[in-house]
């Protein structure tokens, strides 16, 4: 799965989102989203569904199988937190998760000194 890929599924609303709103969302050229949401398609992980709002859009939803993963995905993290919480406590879960989620802001333009060569 591409980092492309793996982001389209944060920004991926319930019911379903345009491929142009996906792109928008990511910060992406339209094309890059489309490809993406193909290759999950493909992967049987998404689906296009006609858009009740509209009759020339489409939507793309999660299929029942990436449904159920993630149901899976989320068992797994909940279950990581409790343990977390057991060795850290709970007020530092929260403390943690909270940064976590702290929106970074705009991407920084790359550091020149950073590809240089070591000497």
């Amino acid at each position: 799965m591409s980092p492309a890929q793996l982001q389209l599924f944060t920004v991926l609303d319930d019911q379903g989102t345009t491929v142009s709103e996906l792109a928008r969302r990511m910060g992406v050229t339209r094309q890059t989203a489309h490809q993406a949401v193909h290759g999950l398609i493909a992967a049987g992980l998404l689906e296009q569904t006609a858009d009740p709002a509209s009759a020339r859009q489409r939507l793309i939803r999660r299929t029942v199988e990436a449904e159920r993963t993630h149901r899976q995905a989320c068992a797994v993290l909940e279950e990581l937190e409790e343990q977390l919480a057991t060795r850290i406590g709970q007020d530092a879960v929260q403390i943690l998760r909270t940064t976590l989620e702290t929106p970074w802001g705009p991407a920084l333009p790359p550091d020149p000194a950073m590809s240089e060569p070591q000497k």
